[in-house]
Protein backbone atom coordinates (compact mmCIF):
# COMPACT_ATOMS: atom_id res chain seq x y z
CA UNK A 1 0.00 0.00 0.00
CA UNK A 2 1.36 3.43 -0.90
CA UNK A 3 1.87 6.16 1.70
CA UNK A 4 -0.78 8.28 -0.03
CA UNK A 5 -3.37 5.48 0.11
CA UNK A 6 -2.48 4.73 3.76
CA UNK A 7 -2.86 8.33 4.85
CA UNK A 8 -6.00 8.74 2.74
CA UNK A 9 -7.60 5.77 4.46
CA UNK A 10 -6.42 7.00 7.86
CA UNK A 11 -7.96 10.41 7.29
CA UNK A 12 -11.17 8.92 5.95
CA UNK A 13 -11.52 6.81 9.07
CA UNK A 14 -10.98 9.80 11.33
CA UNK A 15 -14.41 11.12 10.41
CA UNK A 16 -16.04 7.84 11.37
CA UNK A 17 -15.87 7.96 15.16
CA UNK A 18 -17.51 4.89 16.59
CA UNK A 19 -18.09 5.96 20.17
CA UNK A 20 -16.82 8.35 22.79
CA UNK A 21 -16.82 8.42 26.53
CA UNK A 22 -14.68 9.38 29.46
CA UNK A 23 -15.31 10.32 33.04
CA UNK A 24 -14.12 13.01 35.33
CA UNK A 25 -11.28 12.66 37.76
CA UNK A 26 -10.22 13.46 41.28
CA UNK A 27 -8.97 16.83 42.39
CA UNK A 28 -5.36 17.91 42.90
CA UNK A 29 -5.63 21.69 42.99
CA UNK A 30 -2.60 22.02 40.68
CA UNK A 31 -2.56 24.75 38.04
CA UNK A 32 -1.47 24.67 34.39
CA UNK A 33 -1.76 27.72 32.13
CA UNK A 34 -3.68 29.56 34.83
CA UNK A 35 -6.49 26.99 35.01
CA UNK A 36 -7.48 25.27 38.23
CA UNK A 37 -6.97 21.63 37.32
CA UNK A 38 -9.16 19.97 39.90
CA UNK A 39 -9.25 16.73 37.92
CA UNK A 40 -10.12 17.68 34.34
CA UNK A 41 -10.36 16.09 30.93
CA UNK A 42 -7.97 17.18 28.19
CA UNK A 43 -9.53 16.45 24.81
CA UNK A 44 -8.07 16.92 21.34
CA UNK A 45 -9.68 16.28 17.97
CA UNK A 46 -11.71 17.83 15.13
CA UNK A 47 -14.90 19.73 15.95
CA UNK A 48 -17.90 17.70 14.76
CA UNK A 49 -20.60 20.24 15.52
CA UNK A 50 -21.98 22.98 17.71
CA UNK A 51 -24.72 23.61 20.26
CA UNK A 52 -21.75 24.11 22.53
CA UNK A 53 -18.61 22.66 20.92
CA UNK A 54 -18.68 18.94 20.12
CA UNK A 55 -15.42 16.99 20.01
CA UNK A 56 -15.16 13.18 20.06
CA UNK A 57 -18.91 12.98 20.71
CA UNK A 58 -18.79 15.11 23.88
CA UNK A 59 -20.74 18.39 24.10
CA UNK A 60 -18.67 21.09 25.80
CA UNK A 61 -20.43 24.24 27.00
CA UNK A 62 -18.37 27.30 26.10
CA UNK A 63 -19.97 29.67 28.62
CA UNK A 64 -17.07 31.31 30.43
CA UNK A 65 -14.43 29.43 28.40
CA UNK A 66 -11.21 31.14 27.34
CA UNK A 67 -11.14 30.59 23.56
CA UNK A 68 -7.91 31.21 21.65
CA UNK A 69 -7.66 31.11 17.86
CA UNK A 70 -4.16 31.28 16.36
CA UNK A 71 -2.90 32.94 19.57
CA UNK A 72 -5.67 35.56 19.51
CA UNK A 73 -8.80 35.79 21.71
CA UNK A 74 -11.90 34.38 19.98
CA UNK A 75 -15.46 33.21 20.48
CA UNK A 76 -17.40 30.04 19.71
CA UNK A 77 -18.75 31.63 16.51
CA UNK A 78 -15.16 31.91 15.20
CA UNK A 79 -14.72 28.13 15.32
CA UNK A 80 -15.59 25.85 12.38
CA UNK A 81 -16.50 22.20 11.95
CA UNK A 82 -13.43 20.09 11.21
CA UNK A 83 -10.95 22.35 12.99
CA UNK A 84 -8.70 20.41 15.35
CA UNK A 85 -8.92 21.92 18.82
CA UNK A 86 -7.56 21.21 22.27
CA UNK A 87 -10.07 21.50 25.12
CA UNK A 88 -9.56 21.50 28.89
CA UNK A 89 -12.86 20.85 30.64
CA UNK A 90 -14.78 19.26 33.46
CA UNK A 91 -17.19 16.46 32.54
CA UNK A 92 -20.40 15.23 34.11
CA UNK A 93 -20.71 11.69 35.42
CA UNK A 94 -22.00 10.40 32.06
CA UNK A 95 -18.94 11.66 30.21
CA UNK A 96 -21.12 13.00 27.38
CA UNK A 97 -21.33 16.67 28.40
CA UNK A 98 -18.86 19.02 29.96
CA UNK A 99 -17.95 22.61 30.68
CA UNK A 100 -14.93 23.89 28.77
CA UNK A 101 -12.47 26.06 30.64
CA UNK A 102 -10.10 26.52 27.73
CA UNK A 103 -10.37 25.90 23.96
CA UNK A 104 -7.37 26.39 21.69
CA UNK A 105 -7.33 26.27 17.88
CA UNK A 106 -4.04 26.59 16.01
CA UNK A 107 -3.87 25.76 12.30
CA UNK A 108 -1.17 23.53 10.83
CA UNK A 109 -0.27 25.70 7.86
CA UNK A 110 -1.44 28.93 6.29
CA UNK A 111 0.04 29.98 2.98
CA UNK A 112 -0.08 29.66 -0.80
CA UNK A 113 -1.30 26.55 -2.60
CA UNK A 114 1.73 25.48 -4.64
CA UNK A 115 0.76 22.19 -6.29
CA UNK A 116 -2.40 20.09 -6.79
CA UNK A 117 -2.39 16.34 -7.47
CA UNK A 118 -6.06 15.59 -8.11
CA UNK A 119 -5.47 11.91 -8.87
CA UNK A 120 -3.92 11.39 -5.42
CA UNK A 121 -6.08 14.07 -3.72
CA UNK A 122 -2.92 15.79 -2.48
CA UNK A 123 -1.87 19.41 -2.19
CA UNK A 124 1.33 21.22 -1.28
CA UNK A 125 0.67 24.34 0.81
CA UNK A 126 3.70 26.39 1.87
CA UNK A 127 5.93 23.34 1.47
CA UNK A 128 3.60 21.04 3.44
CA UNK A 129 1.95 18.01 1.87
CA UNK A 130 -1.79 17.92 2.57
CA UNK A 131 -3.96 14.83 2.07
CA UNK A 132 -7.62 15.46 1.18
CA UNK A 133 -10.29 12.80 1.75
CA UNK A 134 -13.92 12.24 2.64
CA UNK A 135 -13.12 13.53 6.14
CA UNK A 136 -12.10 16.98 4.85
CA UNK A 137 -14.51 19.89 5.34
CA UNK A 138 -14.16 22.96 3.10
CA UNK A 139 -14.89 26.63 3.75
CA UNK A 140 -17.85 28.35 2.11
CA UNK A 141 -15.65 30.36 -0.27
CA UNK A 142 -14.33 27.17 -1.93
CA UNK A 143 -16.67 26.41 -4.86
CA UNK A 144 -17.20 23.70 -5.89
CA UNK A 145 -16.65 22.38 -2.39
CA UNK A 146 -13.66 20.10 -2.68
CA UNK A 147 -10.29 19.86 -4.33
CA UNK A 148 -11.80 20.94 -7.68
CA UNK A 149 -12.63 24.30 -6.10
CA UNK A 150 -8.96 25.08 -5.45
CA UNK A 151 -6.50 26.92 -7.69
CA UNK A 152 -2.71 27.32 -7.62
CA UNK A 153 -1.87 30.46 -5.68
CA UNK A 154 -4.91 30.31 -3.40
CA UNK A 155 -4.10 31.37 0.16
CA UNK A 156 -5.23 28.44 2.30
CA UNK A 157 -5.51 27.62 5.99
CA UNK A 158 -5.32 23.90 6.76
CA UNK A 159 -6.21 22.14 9.98
CA UNK A 160 -5.70 18.43 10.37
CA UNK A 161 -3.68 15.62 11.85
CA UNK A 162 -0.06 14.97 11.00
CA UNK A 163 1.17 11.54 9.98
CA UNK A 164 4.45 9.97 10.98
CA UNK A 165 5.96 11.30 7.73
CA UNK A 166 4.67 14.84 8.22
CA UNK A 167 1.74 14.64 5.79
CA UNK A 168 -1.20 16.69 7.10
CA UNK A 169 -4.43 14.69 6.94
CA UNK A 170 -6.75 17.66 6.40
CA UNK A 171 -9.94 17.85 8.42
CA UNK A 172 -10.71 21.43 7.29
CA UNK A 173 -9.45 23.72 4.52
CA UNK A 174 -10.34 27.42 4.37
CA UNK A 175 -9.49 30.03 1.74
CA UNK A 176 -7.98 33.13 3.36
CA UNK A 177 -7.53 36.71 2.21
CA UNK A 178 -4.43 37.70 0.25
CA UNK A 179 -3.25 39.88 3.14
CA UNK A 180 -3.18 36.99 5.60
CA UNK A 181 0.23 36.13 6.99
CA UNK A 182 2.13 32.90 6.41
CA UNK A 183 2.61 30.36 9.18
CA UNK A 184 3.59 26.73 9.47
CA UNK A 185 3.77 24.20 12.28
CA UNK A 186 5.84 21.03 12.06
CA UNK A 187 8.97 19.16 13.03
CA UNK A 188 12.26 20.99 12.47
CA UNK A 189 14.94 19.16 10.47
CA UNK A 190 18.30 20.20 8.98
CA UNK A 191 18.69 22.83 11.69
CA UNK A 192 21.74 25.04 11.06
CA UNK A 193 22.28 27.34 14.04
CA UNK A 194 25.18 29.09 12.27
CA UNK A 195 23.11 30.32 9.34
CA UNK A 196 19.93 30.20 11.48
CA UNK A 197 18.01 28.14 8.97
CA UNK A 198 15.93 24.98 9.22
CA UNK A 199 13.37 23.00 7.24
CA UNK A 200 9.79 22.04 8.00
CA UNK A 201 9.13 19.29 5.45
CA UNK A 202 9.77 20.94 2.02
CA UNK A 203 9.85 24.50 3.38
CA UNK A 204 13.13 26.28 4.12
CA UNK A 205 12.81 28.71 7.04
CA UNK A 206 15.25 31.57 7.68
CA UNK A 207 14.93 32.63 11.32
CA UNK A 208 17.97 34.93 11.41
CA UNK A 209 15.78 37.98 12.10
CA UNK A 210 13.05 36.20 14.04
CA UNK A 211 11.96 36.52 17.62
CA UNK A 212 12.86 33.07 18.99
CA UNK A 213 11.18 31.64 22.07
CA UNK A 214 10.66 28.44 24.03
CA UNK A 215 13.81 26.57 23.00
CA UNK A 216 16.25 24.96 25.40
CA UNK A 217 19.46 26.95 25.15
CA UNK A 218 17.69 29.55 23.04
CA UNK A 219 18.11 27.66 19.74
CA UNK A 220 15.95 25.12 17.87
CA UNK A 221 17.17 21.56 17.45
CA UNK A 222 16.36 18.74 15.06
CA UNK A 223 13.13 17.07 16.12
CA UNK A 224 11.62 20.14 17.83
CA UNK A 225 8.00 20.89 17.03
CA UNK A 226 8.12 24.50 15.83
CA UNK A 227 5.77 27.18 14.60
CA UNK A 228 7.15 29.82 12.24
CA UNK A 229 5.42 33.02 11.12
CA UNK A 230 6.68 35.33 8.40
CA UNK A 231 6.70 36.05 4.67
CA UNK A 232 8.03 34.31 1.57
CA UNK A 233 10.93 35.90 -0.29
CA UNK A 234 11.55 35.61 -4.02
CA UNK A 235 13.41 32.32 -3.55
CA UNK A 236 10.52 30.63 -1.78
CA UNK A 237 12.16 30.85 1.66
CA UNK A 238 9.98 31.71 4.64
CA UNK A 239 11.70 34.66 6.31
CA UNK A 240 10.41 34.25 9.84
CA UNK A 241 9.52 37.11 12.13
CA UNK A 242 8.67 34.67 14.93
CA UNK A 243 9.83 31.13 15.69
CA UNK A 244 8.38 29.28 18.67
CA UNK A 245 8.82 25.84 20.13
CA UNK A 246 5.50 24.03 20.50
CA UNK A 247 4.63 20.94 22.54
CA UNK A 248 2.67 18.03 21.10
CA UNK A 249 2.13 16.58 24.59
CA UNK A 250 -1.18 17.23 26.31
CA UNK A 251 -0.99 19.24 29.54
CA UNK A 252 -2.24 16.53 31.91
CA UNK A 253 -1.46 15.57 35.50
CA UNK A 254 -2.07 12.31 37.36
CA UNK A 255 -5.53 13.50 38.43
CA UNK A 256 -6.62 14.24 34.84
CA UNK A 257 -8.30 12.24 32.07
CA UNK A 258 -7.50 12.37 28.36
CA UNK A 259 -9.42 11.85 25.14
CA UNK A 260 -7.16 12.06 22.13
CA UNK A 261 -7.93 11.52 18.45
CA UNK A 262 -5.19 11.26 15.85
CA UNK A 263 -2.72 9.18 13.87
CA UNK A 264 0.03 7.04 15.35
CA UNK A 265 3.18 9.11 14.81
CA UNK A 266 5.69 6.85 16.60
CA UNK A 267 5.52 3.12 17.17
CA UNK A 268 7.89 1.03 19.25
CA UNK A 269 5.38 -1.54 20.45
CA UNK A 270 1.71 -1.87 21.31
CA UNK A 271 2.62 -0.62 24.79
CA UNK A 272 4.85 2.24 23.65
CA UNK A 273 3.68 4.55 20.89
CA UNK A 274 2.66 8.15 20.20
CA UNK A 275 -0.64 9.52 18.92
CA UNK A 276 -0.28 13.03 17.45
CA UNK A 277 3.05 13.25 19.27
CA UNK A 278 1.55 12.34 22.67
CA UNK A 279 3.03 9.29 24.41
CA UNK A 280 0.61 6.42 25.03
CA UNK A 281 0.92 3.10 26.82
CA UNK A 282 -1.46 0.18 27.20
CA UNK A 283 -2.07 -2.40 29.91
CA UNK A 284 -3.60 -5.85 30.11
CA UNK A 285 -6.95 -4.21 30.92
CA UNK A 286 -7.02 -1.85 27.90
CA UNK A 287 -10.19 -2.35 25.87
CA UNK A 288 -10.14 -2.31 22.05
CA UNK A 289 -12.95 -1.45 19.64
CA UNK A 290 -12.60 -2.09 15.91
CA UNK A 291 -9.22 -3.81 16.21
CA UNK A 292 -6.73 -5.37 18.60
CA UNK A 293 -3.36 -4.41 20.01
CA UNK A 294 -1.85 -5.95 16.87
CA UNK A 295 -3.70 -3.33 14.80
CA UNK A 296 -1.67 -0.47 16.28
CA UNK A 297 0.88 0.71 13.70
CA UNK A 298 2.31 3.88 12.22
CA UNK A 299 -0.41 6.14 10.80
CA UNK A 300 -3.22 4.04 12.26
CA UNK A 301 -6.19 6.31 12.99
CA UNK A 302 -7.59 5.91 16.45
CA UNK A 303 -8.98 7.53 19.58
CA UNK A 304 -7.41 6.98 22.97
CA UNK A 305 -9.33 7.40 26.22
CA UNK A 306 -7.45 7.12 29.49
CA UNK A 307 -5.62 8.87 32.28
CA UNK A 308 -2.20 10.48 32.65
CA UNK A 309 0.58 8.84 34.63
CA UNK A 310 3.37 10.64 36.47
CA UNK A 311 5.56 10.77 33.35
CA UNK A 312 2.86 12.43 31.23
CA UNK A 313 1.89 9.33 29.27
CA UNK A 314 -1.73 8.47 28.61
CA UNK A 315 -2.46 5.06 30.09
CA UNK A 316 -5.12 3.85 27.69
CA UNK A 317 -8.33 2.53 29.15
CA UNK A 318 -9.86 2.22 25.70
CA UNK A 319 -8.56 2.42 22.12
CA UNK A 320 -10.99 2.75 19.23
CA UNK A 321 -9.94 2.21 15.62
CA UNK A 322 -11.64 4.23 12.92
CA UNK A 323 -13.76 2.92 10.08
CA UNK A 324 -12.94 4.21 6.61
CA UNK A 325 -15.43 6.70 5.16
CA UNK A 326 -15.65 5.43 1.59
CA UNK A 327 -19.25 6.21 0.58
CA UNK A 328 -20.95 9.46 -0.45
CA UNK A 329 -24.56 10.35 -1.19
CA UNK A 330 -25.69 13.73 -2.47
CA UNK A 331 -29.39 14.41 -2.96
CA UNK A 332 -32.65 15.38 -1.31
CA UNK A 333 -33.85 14.11 2.04
CA UNK A 334 -36.75 11.67 1.64
CA UNK A 335 -37.54 11.40 5.35
CA UNK A 336 -36.00 12.35 8.69
CA UNK A 337 -36.42 11.07 12.24
CA UNK A 338 -34.38 13.36 14.48
CA UNK A 339 -35.34 11.54 17.69
CA UNK A 340 -34.20 8.27 16.14
CA UNK A 341 -31.01 9.80 14.66
CA UNK A 342 -31.92 8.60 11.17
CA UNK A 343 -32.83 9.98 7.77
CA UNK A 344 -33.35 8.65 4.24
CA UNK A 345 -31.43 9.98 1.22
CA UNK A 346 -31.82 8.57 -2.31
CA UNK A 347 -33.90 5.79 -0.78
CA UNK A 348 -31.05 4.79 1.53
CA UNK A 349 -31.44 4.67 5.31
CA UNK A 350 -28.73 6.77 6.96
CA UNK A 351 -27.87 6.62 10.65
CA UNK A 352 -26.14 9.49 12.44
CA UNK A 353 -24.21 9.14 15.67
CA UNK A 354 -22.93 11.43 18.42
CA UNK A 355 -19.75 11.75 16.37
CA UNK A 356 -21.29 12.67 12.99
CA UNK A 357 -19.90 16.01 11.82
CA UNK A 358 -22.72 18.42 10.92
CA UNK A 359 -22.32 21.63 8.93
CA UNK A 360 -24.90 23.89 7.29
CA UNK A 361 -23.68 25.08 3.86
CA UNK A 362 -27.09 26.39 2.84
CA UNK A 363 -28.14 30.04 2.82
CA UNK A 364 -29.71 29.48 6.26
CA UNK A 365 -26.13 29.10 7.62
CA UNK A 366 -27.19 27.64 10.98
CA UNK A 367 -24.05 27.39 13.10
CA UNK A 368 -25.56 25.09 15.71
CA UNK A 369 -26.74 22.78 12.97
CA UNK A 370 -27.90 19.25 13.79
CA UNK A 371 -30.26 16.58 12.50
CA UNK A 372 -33.11 18.45 14.25
CA UNK A 373 -32.67 21.23 11.65
CA UNK A 374 -32.95 18.90 8.62
CA UNK A 375 -36.25 18.85 6.75
CA UNK A 376 -37.72 16.62 4.04
CA UNK A 377 -36.67 18.05 0.67
CA UNK A 378 -33.43 19.56 1.98
CA UNK A 379 -30.40 18.91 -0.21
CA UNK A 380 -27.63 17.18 1.71
CA UNK A 381 -24.28 15.55 1.13
CA UNK A 382 -23.59 12.57 3.37
CA UNK A 383 -20.26 10.77 3.69
CA UNK A 384 -19.73 7.63 5.70
CA UNK A 385 -19.46 3.86 5.67
CA UNK A 386 -21.71 0.82 5.72
CA UNK A 387 -22.09 -1.16 8.94
CA UNK A 388 -24.54 -4.02 9.33
CA UNK A 389 -26.27 -3.03 6.10
CA UNK A 390 -26.83 0.56 7.28
CA UNK A 391 -25.15 3.68 5.96
CA UNK A 392 -23.48 5.33 8.99
CA UNK A 393 -22.81 9.04 8.45
CA UNK A 394 -19.46 10.45 9.46
CA UNK A 395 -20.26 13.84 7.88
CA UNK A 396 -23.55 15.51 6.89
CA UNK A 397 -23.71 18.87 5.12
CA UNK A 398 -26.86 20.72 4.07
CA UNK A 399 -26.50 22.70 0.86
CA UNK A 400 -28.55 24.91 -1.47
CA UNK A 401 -27.95 22.93 -4.68
CA UNK A 402 -31.13 21.16 -5.72
CA UNK A 403 -31.01 17.38 -5.94
CA UNK A 404 -32.98 14.20 -5.66
CA UNK A 405 -36.54 13.48 -6.64
CA UNK A 406 -38.23 16.38 -8.32
CA UNK A 407 -35.55 17.24 -10.73
CA UNK A 408 -32.02 18.20 -9.81
CA UNK A 409 -28.68 16.47 -9.91
CA UNK A 410 -27.70 13.72 -7.49
CA UNK A 411 -24.35 12.05 -6.91
CA UNK A 412 -23.12 8.80 -5.39
CA UNK A 413 -19.56 7.68 -4.75
CA UNK A 414 -18.02 4.48 -3.45
CA UNK A 415 -16.93 0.97 -4.45
CA UNK A 416 -18.91 -0.39 -7.41
CA UNK A 417 -20.77 -3.64 -6.84
CA UNK A 418 -23.18 -5.75 -8.89
CA UNK A 419 -21.50 -4.47 -12.05
CA UNK A 420 -23.30 -5.65 -15.19
CA UNK A 421 -23.55 -3.20 -18.09
CA UNK A 422 -25.45 -0.95 -18.24
CA UNK A 423 -25.95 -1.05 -14.44
CA UNK A 424 -23.94 -1.02 -11.24
CA UNK A 425 -24.57 -0.26 -7.57
CA UNK A 426 -22.83 2.34 -5.37
CA UNK A 427 -23.57 2.90 -1.66
CA UNK A 428 -26.65 0.73 -2.03
CA UNK A 429 -28.03 2.89 -4.86
CA UNK A 430 -28.69 1.38 -8.29
CA UNK A 431 -27.05 3.34 -11.12
CA UNK A 432 -27.99 2.84 -14.75
CA UNK A 433 -26.32 4.23 -17.87
CA UNK A 434 -27.41 4.81 -21.44
CA UNK A 435 -26.06 6.12 -24.74
CA UNK A 436 -25.89 9.66 -23.34
CA UNK A 437 -23.72 8.74 -20.34
CA UNK A 438 -20.19 10.12 -20.39
CA UNK A 439 -17.55 7.72 -19.05
CA UNK A 440 -14.22 8.91 -17.61
CA UNK A 441 -11.06 7.42 -16.13
CA UNK A 442 -9.49 8.55 -12.85
CA UNK A 443 -7.47 11.27 -14.61
CA UNK A 444 -10.68 12.71 -16.06
CA UNK A 445 -10.09 11.45 -19.59
CA UNK A 446 -12.90 10.08 -21.74
CA UNK A 447 -13.15 6.27 -22.02
CA UNK A 448 -15.61 3.85 -23.60
CA UNK A 449 -18.47 2.24 -21.73
CA UNK A 450 -16.80 -1.14 -22.26
CA UNK A 451 -13.56 0.08 -20.66
CA UNK A 452 -15.47 1.53 -17.71
CA UNK A 453 -17.45 -1.63 -17.00
CA UNK A 454 -14.35 -3.79 -17.37
CA UNK A 455 -12.48 -1.74 -14.75
CA UNK A 456 -15.35 -0.86 -12.39
CA UNK A 457 -15.90 -4.01 -10.27
CA UNK A 458 -14.58 -3.31 -6.78
CA UNK A 459 -13.17 0.05 -7.84
CA UNK A 460 -14.28 3.31 -6.31
CA UNK A 461 -16.48 5.13 -8.80
CA UNK A 462 -18.51 8.32 -8.85
CA UNK A 463 -21.81 8.67 -10.68
CA UNK A 464 -23.67 11.93 -11.27
CA UNK A 465 -27.11 12.26 -12.82
CA UNK A 466 -30.84 12.43 -12.11
CA UNK A 467 -33.00 10.30 -9.87
CA UNK A 468 -35.67 8.21 -11.56
CA UNK A 469 -37.58 6.51 -8.78
CA UNK A 470 -34.75 5.16 -6.61
CA UNK A 471 -32.36 4.69 -9.55
CA UNK A 472 -29.71 7.17 -10.64
CA UNK A 473 -29.67 7.72 -14.40
CA UNK A 474 -26.02 8.69 -14.87
CA UNK A 475 -25.05 11.58 -17.09
CA UNK A 476 -21.43 10.91 -16.03
CA UNK A 477 -19.72 7.86 -14.53
CA UNK A 478 -16.05 8.00 -13.64
CA UNK A 479 -13.46 5.76 -12.10
CA UNK A 480 -11.87 7.12 -8.94
CA UNK A 481 -8.63 6.23 -7.20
Amino acid sequence: MTDGRRIGIALGTLAALLAAGCGGGGGSGSTIAGIDRGGITVAQGPISGFGSVIVNGVHYSTSGAAITIDDQPGTESDLKAGQVVRIEATLDASGTTGVAKKIVFDDDVEGPLQTIDRAASRLVVLGQTVQVSAATSFGDSIVPRGIDGLRIGDRLEVSGLASAGGVIAATRIERKSAVAGFEVKGVAVQVDTATRRLRVNQLLVDYSSAQVSGFTGGQPANGDLVEANGALNGSGVLVATRLERRSSSLPGTTSDKAELEGLVTRFASAADFDVAGQRVTTTASTQYDGGTSASIALDAALEVTGAFDASGRIVAQKIEFRRESDLELSGRVDSVNASGSTLTVLGQAVRTTAQTRFEDKSSADVQRFSLADVRVGDSVEVRGYREGGVFVASLLEREDTAGGAGGGTVEVKGPATAVAAPNFTVAGVLVTTDARTEFRDKEGGSITAAAFFAAAPGREVKARGSLVGNTVLAERAELDD
